[in-house]
């Protein structure tokens, strides 16, 4: 699909889900919606570069906070709506990678009091 058709077809989605939740009230909303925007993987410095870019789109500033776990983001917010463009820097994809690299190796004790099927 073409970036254009891509756009194109996000934004009605986001205008269909809009339009059958105003018009079935019964189906409960989450409390808040996130869009997030992912820059392709390249170097942090072109992942940066371009959110850097979106920000200033945005009119919004990077959030300074993100940069603590490993991300450079910027953001809008439509009341409980966001907006997010995100690059997870090499680091901090290095780091996830090695914490996955132990995924099964350890095993929680049991929970006192429960057998091995309910704990399944």
């Amino acid at each position: 699909m073409a970036n254009d058709d891509h756009r194109s077809a996000l934004i009605a989605g986001l205008r269909a889900l809009a339009d059958f939740l105003d018009a079935n009230p019964a189906v409960p909303v989450p409390r808040s919606v996130n869009v997030l925007h992912f820059p392709h993987r390249v170097t942090d410095a072109e992942m940066c570069a371009e959110v850097d870019h979106i920000a200033e789109l945005l009119g919004t500033s990077i959030d300074p906070r993100e940069r603590e776990a490993g991300h450079y983001a910027a953001s809008i917010c439509f009341g409980p709506v966001e907006y997010r463009a995100v690059a997870i820097l090499a680091a901090r994809r290095a780091q996830y990678e090695a914490e996955r690299s132990y995924e099964g190796c350890i095993q929680p004790d049991p929970i006192p009091g429960q057998n091995a099927a309910q704990a399944a």
